[in-house]
């Protein structure tokens, strides 16, 4: 499993957890500040060029709708998807 090093990753909460799957997960940390290599990063990257910057929503609702119609336009053509957010080696 790849983890960022988000507090939460470490957290004493989930080292119970840890332990119990320690034999079944191999966790990877990515480097620290690494977004480069966090794919969600690029894709909360895009949401907000595409849905949030410059944009004013009166409501919570209307936020929500645009983020669902980025989200369903975006399934839409998964390689694209794939081509903006994947580096290749």
């Amino acid at each position: 499993m790849v983890l960022d090093n988000a507090k939460i990753h470490h957290a004493k909460l989930i080292q119970p957890f840890l332990n119990r799957v320690k034999d079944r997960l191999e966790l990877m940390f990515l480097p620290p500040y690494s977004p480069e290599m966090n794919l969600i990063e690029g894709l909360w990257g895009w949401l907000k060029a595409s849905v949030i910057n410059n944009v004013f929503y009166k409501s919570l609702p209307q936020v929500r709708t645009a983020i669902q119609k980025f989200i369903s336009n975006i399934n839409k053509v998964p390689t694209q998807t794939i081509d903006r957010l994947c580096v290749r080696l």
